[in-house]
């Protein structure tokens, strides 16, 4: 399954959605969701000990002047990349 939080780890239930994922599922952080992606902040370290792949959105990161802030453990992907995570995970779910 493939998990796209869309949303700031303030603005929605992170917990729920950790509490959804299985191992194998990934987790793509797009539009202020890449905020999940801060390095050293409470959301990354629930987001990294999950049994799943995160990675975020380059364009987003970017378009909010992360770039500097987001941690080296996130995967940063552009659209193809994001196509190919469709293709692999047939399944998704927005958060």
């Amino acid at each position: 399954m493939l998990f796209t939080l869309m949303h700031s780890p303030f603005q929605c239930d992170l917990t729920a959605l950790i509490r959804t994922v299985t191992p194998g599922d990934d987790i793509l952080l797009l539009q202020d969701g890449v905020i999940a992606g801060i390095a050293d902040t409470a959301a990354l370290a629930l987001l990294l000990a999950l049994p799943v792949s995160v990675s975020a959105l380059r364009d987003d990161i970017e378009a909010r002047g992360l770039s500097g802030q987001i941690s080296s453990r996130i995967a940063q992907i552009d659209y193809t990349d994001f196509v190919n995570l469709t293709v692999k995970q047939r399944n998704q779910v927005a958060w």
